[in-house]
């Protein structure tokens, strides 16, 4: 079931309703906007729509629009509608790194008909007590998640797109612990992030220092146009 968040951010890409939910090629796409483009908004794991994107860019222009929570306030309710009984703001805040916990299942990226729009967002997420079918072991269950506010809009293309947008410097020849040191993300994402941008073929092995891996990026694929930001 689509949620509030989804429906708000088919508009933010697409206000013409008449344009929302559309057939093509057999597959029920969220919104086609003015210049032709599929616009496919994924606020759940992008590894679930792998192969309907993989699919797609055969024959057409495919936006995959990917909202991270950059910060979240989480309301507690009585019951769905009832009152209030609680609200804080979640310590837990996503960045452009957490992009990399989809991206391992999500092999399609980069490809020339394919642009990934990050999203970094403020959400409010909405909990209720468990229904009879909700897991007895949960004490509140998601009922609804909505969007406050767009912080930062990433559009990415290239393998060089998303290394720039992590805001990473390291040496000529790094390994993952050097990520880690000079970015914002725990190591367990700087290797995700590494076998990813090994996958595109952006980082080289360099050799091994211990156990870990050295990797170099050539001169030439630094040097591509860098991601285009929206506000």
């Amino acid at each position: 079931m689509a949620t509030q968040l989804h429906q708000q951010l088919k508009h933010h890409f697409v206000s013409d309703e008449s344009r929302h939910e559309v057939t093509v090629d057999g597959y029920r796409i969220d919104a086609i906007d003015s210049n032709g483009r599929l616009i496919e908004v994924q606020c759940a794991s992008l590894a679930a729509i792998r192969d309907k994107v993989r699919n797609l860019v055969q024959n057409h222009q495919v936006i995959v629009v990917k909202p991270l929570a950059a910060r979240k306030k989480i309301t507690r309710l009585h019951r769905r509608g009832g009152e209030v009984l609680s609200s804080r703001f979640s310590p837990v805040r996503e960045s452009v790194a957490h992009l990399f916990q989809e991206l391992v299942h999500f092999a399609v990226f980069p490809h020339p008909r394919l642009q990934l729009h990050l999203l970094l967002t403020e959400q409010e997420e909405i909990r209720v007590p468990p229904s009879a079918r909700s897991s007895w072991r949960k004490k509140y269950s998601v009922a609804e998640r909505s969007l406050t506010l767009v912080q930062e809009e990433l559009r990415l293309r290239t393998a060089a797109d998303l290394w720039r947008a992590l805001k990473i410097r390291v040496p000529a020849e790094f390994t993952t612990a050097d990520m880690v040191q000079t970015g914002e993300l725990p190591r367990w994402l700087a290797q995700k992030a590494a076998w990813c941008f090994r996958r595109m073929n952006y980082f080289e092995v360099a050799g091994k220092q211990g156990n870990s891996i050295v990797y170099r990026i050539p001169t030439a694929r630094k040097s591509r146009k860098p991601a285009d930001r929206a506000a």
